[in-house]
């Protein structure tokens, strides 16, 4: 069992879907939240958190194919430390969320007005064909040891396409 994290916010960049060796699906983007309070004289502060998250498997396809730039988001999953060495040899470590559960909180007529201002061009589109790698921890989310880095890398097999969903719009909770 783990504590549970919830993360409420919108997201800073769009969704980078990538496949791992296995063919699983794998979205990474992050999410900024913010809090506001007062001090003691008064004045009117805000704090604001930016975190990385990672969403695995049909989950993933789906953040790709709705959300975007600017969608407000609920994550639900756990913390995970990251851990990798860096270029230069320096030890480097960041923590992340490995969600299970999202919840677009977006209205239809928010996620239209964030499709006009450019967010994810063909969003609904399958991405460009091209080699996606990601070599920056030195342990996979599992906490298993990996040599050289991770590499999630698309398969090799013949032109794969992300299946578009089919849902009827009255379907779609924002």
């Amino acid at each position: 069992m783990y504590n549970k994290t919830i993360m409420v916010g919108r997201l800073t960049r769009d969704i980078e879907l990538r496949y791992l060796p296995s063919g699983a699906a794998v979205a990474k983007s992050s999410i900024a939240t913010s809090h506001s309070y007062k001090t003691q004289d008064g004045q009117k502060k805000e704090e604001s958190c930016f975190l990385d998250f990672n969403i695995f498997g049909r989950t993933a396809e789906v953040a790709n194919q709705y959300i975007r730039k600017g969608s407000k988001v609920l994550l639900e999953g756990r913390l995970v430390l990251e851990q990798w060495t860096a270029q230069d040899g320096s030890n480097r470590s960041k923590h992340s969320l490995r969600v299970d559960n999202m919840t677009m909180l977006d209205s239809k007529a928010d996620s239209a007005a964030l499709g006009e201002q450019g967010g994810n061009q063909g969003y609904n589109q399958a991405p460009q064909q091209q080699q996606n790698q990601y070599n920056a921890p030195s342990q996979n989310n599992y906490g298993q040891q990996q040599s050289g880095g991770n590499s999630y890398a698309k398969p090799q097999a013949p032109e794969q396409r992300i299946p578009e969903i089919n849902i009827d719009e009255d379907e779609i909770p924002f």
